[in-house]
């Protein structure tokens, strides 16, 4: 079992994964992994909102998601910043109460959203962040440009 605030011994991703012991979390992982081909990378952030190790998963020098594991669920960030903003507006009609509480009440800074979102349960909450990582990639940015 991994000791999320050991600096001194970095987890694997498996062991990440036992630590949650949530099939989310995998699930997630595999599908960044597969869909934006990105790799994982573990850190460990002194932090003092989220201190303790992390995953991010980051495509073309830009991070998705960080993603902060907890026992039994974990807790994935996703930064909205302004090149993200139009399309994330459109999209929040199509999305769980939840999200728009957490978009809502999430504070802007510096033209930013850091959304920080629990996942425990594979409800409409994970595909509403499956929707913001998507849109975090570009993938849908770089869609809306040809379409002008």
């Amino acid at each position: 079992m991994i000791d999320p605030q050991n600096r001194e011994i970095r987890p694997t991703l498996d062991e990440i994964g036992a630590y949650i012991r949530n099939p989310l979390f995998q699930n997630l992982c595999s599908r960044l992994q597969t869909d934006y081909r990105c790799k994982e990378k573990i850190e460990f952030s002194a932090c003092s909102w989220e201190p303790g190790w992390n995953v991010k998963f980051r495509k073309s020098g830009k991070t998705l998601c960080t993603i902060y594991p907890r026992e039994s669920f974990f807790r994935i960030m996703v930064v909205i910043g302004q090149k993200e903003k139009e399309a994330i507006s459109a999209l929040l009609a199509d999305c769980s109460r939840r999200l728009k509480d957490i978009y809502r009440e999430t504070p802007e800074g510096n033209g930013q959203r850091w959304l920080m979102i629990d996942l425990e349960d594979p409800d409409a909450l994970y595909d509403d962040v499956l929707r913001l990582i998507h849109i975090r990639s570009g993938k849908e940015l770089s869609k809306q440009k040809t379409n002008h």
